[in-house]
């Protein structure tokens, strides 16, 4: 398993009956989660007064119920800074499970001996893009949002890195995809997020297990010859570790050679000593 477990300002606390207890900067949210299905004892005292509850709804939904929370607040990881804030479906704008794959890609784009063109697909507020361009790589950030494109350049911004090589796109990624390989566009690394569900600009269905092997095989047509990495990410529960690897080695490296591995992604409990699983990765790895 892969942890983040280099974090000052997110500690994950707890997390039992469907709930995860969390600190956030100097926050306490309480948020659903779907992973923690043991009913161990509610002890610390953060889930009796956090800052803020997100409570799940019998009709869909939810929502949060708030005390003394401020609309947003940073938090910070090494020398990034993020703004988060409580958003719909329980979010707050960051995975801090990610940090595992922030720090896997800047240790690969700084040992590159050239600066480094990587596109970021379904990049949502830009952690990865913040990461690569902090390591000194030129960044595509792609996403269909454009709140969330907005939402990424703060965070840019408030790392610093406004003045970085960062293309900000809002678009959806397979349209994108097509135009770039129309002009013949290469990237030497390339990092997905695809949701596990959605709808396209005209009504398209996305279902990431009917579409994610056309999808990086469509990917596969950007990436340079001598490509350094690819990082897929998924949260769909269905797809396991195994599953990203074997789309992995039959699309790129059956293609540029290399080498994949996968795993979960994972949070340590600090309560238990024990870690929450957090979705899944894949990291394609060239060589070079």
């Amino acid at each position: 398993m892969w942890l983040s477990d280099k974090w000052a300002d997110y500690e994950l606390l707890d997390c039992s009956g469907g709930e995860k207890l969390e600190r956030w900067g100097q926050y306490i949210l309480v948020r659903p989660d779907p992973q923690a299905i043991w009913n161990t004892p509610k002890t610390h005292p953060g889930w009796f007064n956090p800052h803020a509850r997100y409570t799940r709804s019998s009709s869909g939904g939810g929502q949060w119920g708030k005390n003394n929370l401020p609309e947003s607040w940073q938090v910070q990881y090494g020398n990034l800074q993020f703004n988060v804030k409580p958003m719909n479906f329980k979010h707050t704008g960051l995975f801090p499970e990610q940090a595992a794959n922030w720090d896997f890609l800047k240790e690969k784009v700084l040992k590159a001996e050239k600066q480094i063109n990587v596109l970021n697909l379904f990049a949502y507020t830009g952690g990865a893009t913040v990461a690569a361009a902090e390591a000194g790589a030129a960044v595509c950030h792609v996403d269909a949002s454009r709140g969330m494109v907005a939402w990424a350049r703060e965070n840019a911004r408030a790392s610093g890195l406004e003045d970085k090589p960062v293309r900000w796109i809002i678009d959806d990624c397979a349209k994108f995809l097509d135009r770039e390989i129309r002009r013949g566009k290469k990237y030497d690394a390339l990092i997905m997020d695809p949701p596990s569900y959605g709808r396209g600009p005209s009504g398209e269905v996305w279902k990431l297990e009917d579409d994610l092997y056309s999808f990086v095989k469509l990917c596969a047509d950007v990436l340079s010859e001598h490509a350094l990495f690819v990082i897929i990410n998924s949260y769909t529960t269905g797809l396991s570790p195994a599953t990203l690897t074997y789309i992995a080695e039959t699309v790129f490296s059956k293609r540029f050679g290399g080498s994949s591995q996968s795993s979960e992604l994972g949070l340590p409990v600090t309560e238990s000593g024990l870690i929450l699983p957090c979705g899944a990765a894949c990291r394609w790895e060239g060589n070079w």
